[in-house]
């Protein structure tokens, strides 16, 4: 186990993503290096992008932490290891574009280490991403899918499928039964191929997400769009919220913990709004949204 060479394999993954949505963007994270000393022990480095030409608001938060207790958030699939001291450490990102014709994505991977006196430490790797579209495009959808294809498929055929539908199961807001999003990936307590393979799997999924993303940025960077679909766009953010607050597991985390509120929340939509009832014409473009996009769909084999 070598924590070193993921700490540094983190620091790598942020440059090198806030490099490529600057490139896109013309516009420049602000960078908020910041150290904790109570509740939980280390620093990390805040970047966020605001009103910028091309990102209304985006975020990649980069952490290495240490704490004294465990939160269950963090152990939900093992819960014997919930009050153990860990240390934790992790890239996490959204980008909320402008343009309601490009998706909003999420991203993150983590490693958790949990260690108890007198036993063995205890280590996984989590992560993946996500992507929500609000006015979607089947060549996006299958684009963002074949990357994490690529990306799982030197780790065994069963994997992309296997995290796929992790994706689409945890992705999903119960009280309004439908999914965040189009989904991706998603994976947690992984160790069973050993450090080695293990660390591999999480840079080849950190790796690729901007390689599943830049592309649909790109493709819908110069598209105009009107009042109602950015209404739309505003609306369907509130899901967003939503399930950050209620559901995410990263979240809770970081408040269970203890952690930097303003890096924990940094994922929030700069704008959202909630309608009663609000419906929208069958056959409409909103309308396909919630109900042909956002059931769960194997995207490669359409």
């Amino acid at each position: 186990m070598d924590k070193q060479a993921v700490k540094e394999y983190l620091e790598g993954l942020q440059e090198s993503i806030c490099q490529r949505l600057e490139a896109i963007d013309g516009c420049k994270f602000q960078i908020d290096n910041w150290q904790k000393t109570e509740g939980l022990r280390g620093g990390g480095s805040t970047r966020v992008l605001s009103e910028g030409n091309i990102i209304e608001k985006g975020g990649v938060n980069r952490s290495v932490v240490q704490g004294d207790n465990l939160p269950a958030a963090a152990s939900a699939r093992r819960p014997e290891l919930a009050g153990r001291s860990f240390d934790a450490m992790g890239v996490s990102l959204v980008i909320h574009p402008r343009n309601p014709h490009i998706p909003t994505s999420h991203a993150n991977v983590r490693f958790f280490v949990a260690e108890k006196e007198g036993e063995e430490p205890v280590w996984w790797f989590g992560g993946g991403y996500d992507l929500t579209p609000y006015y979607p495009e089947k060549e996006d959808c299958v684009h963002w899918h074949q990357t994490a294809f690529d990306a799982c498929a030197p780790f065994g055929d069963e994997v992309y499928p296997k995290y796929k539908k992790w994706c689409d199961d945890y992705f999903y807001l119960k009280h309004r039964k439908e999914n965040r999003g189009v989904g991706g990936l998603f994976f947690d307590d992984l160790n069973e191929w050993g450090f080695d393979k293990s660390f591999e799997f999480m840079r080849s999924i950190g790796d690729s997400y901007i390689e599943a993303y830049e592309p649909i940025m790109k493709r819908h960077l110069e598209k105009e769009y009107s009042e109602d679909e950015k209404l739309f766009q505003e609306y369907r953010r509130g899901r967003y919220a939503e399930f950050n607050l209620v559901f995410d597991r990263g979240t809770i985390f970081g408040l269970q913990s203890g952690g930097r509120t303003e890096s924990i929340l940094m994922s929030m939509p700069p704008i959202t709004r909630w309608g009663y009832k609000v419906e929208y014409p069958e056959g409409s473009r909103e309308d396909e949204l919630t109900n042909w996009y956002l059931e769960p769909k194997d995207w490669l084999n359409l």
